[in-house]
């Protein structure tokens, strides 16, 4: 199906957006506003320079399901800037993304983590790229909510130690001591906590590990992973949409998910007690943890690394960033055109800042100033 005639989530959003827009690429004359004089007529030439821009034909995608709805958000104005393009994105999850691309199935790839050299990835994506490398390129902020389904709860606070004795089965109830002293004042009921996890490879899963194995290191022993580490404790869902719909229907439910998901399925989402207070999620919170991320990658390659166990007031520390993944050389003209356009797009000041109304956060102005620079040097 082509996402692009998508309308969820977006009502007006697409329509009033690309108004706006004033993008590098895909060149739109301005519209005029009430009591303006009429734009001339674009000349042949014009017509001509903006469609090379904008590049032609059909770009395939797929990968992260984190960034799914940001992602199809984004066809649908792209879609009105640069209507000869047609976008289609697979949200068949990082791992599954990765592989097609690297098998020149597909243009880019969406994953919620940096290709990984110790598992081949970076050498298997400079082969399908003619040699050249493939940049990660951070697109989408995606920070991850402790979603849960509790009647009796208003606000839940969660914190490391805690949320990661849940995910290993060492606190199975919702009224256990640990949780009580977070929620002083709360109902917690004697119910038991029905785990819900990722049962598909999933960034998101790696995002997650990594922020308990880095903030509640005493008790999270396993290392970072795509796939589930835990064995014995809680129900396996694939895909974000599918944890995030069990929750839903699933009373005394826990799980992980991207916040754009929690949002949608109108679950509760825990805050989290970073060590210098509870912090809600928010796109200011997440933006305050983005903000302060290394950056790991060499030359356009804008790999970042989080600081999970900051402990920033006011920082949402359990953030993850959704790069696409791009061959910085050897696609076709015509295609590199349009994957040119399509990422100056959803980079756009205009795009970044409509995506907190769906659960995501805007990229840092410095950030978002740098994968532009990488997105003008695609070859």
């Amino acid at each position: 199906m082509v996402v692009r005639q998508r309308a969820r989530n977006v009502g007006l959003v697409g329509v009033a957006l690309v108004l706006g827009l004033a993008l590098g690429g895909c060149g739109s004359q301005a519209t005029p506003g009430s009591g303006a004089s009429a734009v001339p007529s674009t000349s042949a030439t014009e017509a001509a320079a903006a469609a090379a821009e904008c590049g032609s034909g059909t770009i395939d995608a797929a990968g992260s399901s984190a960034q799914r709805n940001a992602v199809e958000q984004a066809i649908i104005t792209f879609a009105t800037v640069c209507p000869d393009v047609v976008v289609r994105y697979d949200a068949s999850g990082s791992g599954a993304g990765i592989t097609r691309f690297t098998a020149g199935e597909v243009a880019f790839a969406g994953s919620d983590s940096a290709l990984n050299a110790g598992k081949g990835e970076v050498d298997a994506a400079a082969a399908r790229c003619g040699g050249a490398p493939a940049w990660n390129l951070p697109m989408v902020t995606g920070p991850v909510a402790l979603a849960y389904n509790l009647d009796t709860v208003g606000q839940l606070v969660l914190d490391a130690a805690t949320t990661a004795r849940i995910f290993r089965g060492e606190i199975v109830s919702w009224d256990d001591p640990a949780i009580a002293a977070l929620n002083p004042g709360e109902l917690l009921p004697a119910e038991e906590i029905q785990v819900l996890f990722r049962a598909d490879e999933s960034g998101t899963t790696e995002n997650f590990t990594r922020y308990l194995a880095t903030a509640a290191a005493d008790v999270w022993t396993d290392a970072p992973a795509k796939t589930w580490p835990v064995e014995g404790v809680g129900e396996g869902r694939e895909k974000s949409a599918g944890v995030a719909e069990a929750v839903a229907t699933t009373p005394s439910s826990l799980t992980y998910v991207e916040w754009s998901y929690a949002k949608e399925n109108r679950l509760g989402v825990a805050k989290i007690d970073n060590g210098s207070g509870p912090v809600e999620l928010t796109a200011e919170s997440v933006g305050a943890t983005v903000a302060t991320a290394e950056r790991t990658g060499a030359g356009d390659d804008l790999t970042l690394r989080l600081d999970h166990a900051t402990r920033e007031p006011g920082a949402y520390p359990i953030v993850l960033v959704t790069y696409e993944v791009v061959c910085s050389t050897g696609l076709d003209e015509p295609t590199a055109a349009a994957v040119r356009a399509f990422l100056r797009h959803l980079a756009s000041t205009e795009v970044q800042q409509s995506l907190a109304d769906i659960g995501y956060a805007p990229l840092p102005t410095s950030v978002r100033e740098d994968v532009l620079d990488a997105i003008g040097s695609l070859g």
